[in-house]
């Protein structure tokens, strides 16, 4: 095997566009993206939504659990802390449209540690504290507020 061998990879063209560059075109040539025909959109056509908070123990499962069923997006969560039931990794952010935080702290730490992977993903912060507990029907009606409105712009 040569060296040539050792670095060259398929390139994987669906991964390589993201969703506000395929809408940028789209709208370039008098489109929309994506195409919806009904209510039923395919699965690469939904939007990606990851969500993070600190220990992914309580706030980012639950906007998970509660946009799980959603018709427009695959949902996904992680935390920062080394100490999550699932840590924020490499296949998270590139598997990701956008990306929800729970506060200012998940987002500096998600630029800090990955900084050339989120050069250009849009990473929203939610604004909501440490104060909740999973499913809390408090925490459900403030993130059913506080996401569709964000998504508009992703």
């Amino acid at each position: 095997m040569s060296n040539k061998d050792h670095w060259s990879k398929p390139k994987r063209w669906k991964e390589m566009y993201t969703r506000s560059e395929k809408q940028r075109r789209a709208q370039q040539l008098g489109m929309t993206y994506p195409i919806v025909d009904g209510n039923d959109m395919a699965e690469s056509e939904r939007i990606n939504v990851l969500f993070v908070c600190s220990r992914n123990q309580w706030r980012s499962p639950t906007a998970e659990r509660v946009f799980k069923r959603h018709p427009l997006m695959s949902t996904r969560s992680a935390g920062t802390s080394p100490n999550a039931r699932r840590t924020i990794n490499e296949s998270d952010l590139r598997w990701a449209d956008v990306v929800m935080v729970m506060e200012h702290k998940h987002r500096q730490r998600i630029v800090a540690t990955f900084p050339r992977l989120v050069e250009h993903l849009p990473i929203h912060v939610l604004d909501i504290p440490d104060e909740y507990r999973e499913m809390d029907p408090e925490l459900v009606e403030l993130l059913e507020a506080v996401v569709p409105p964000l998504l508009q712009q992703a």
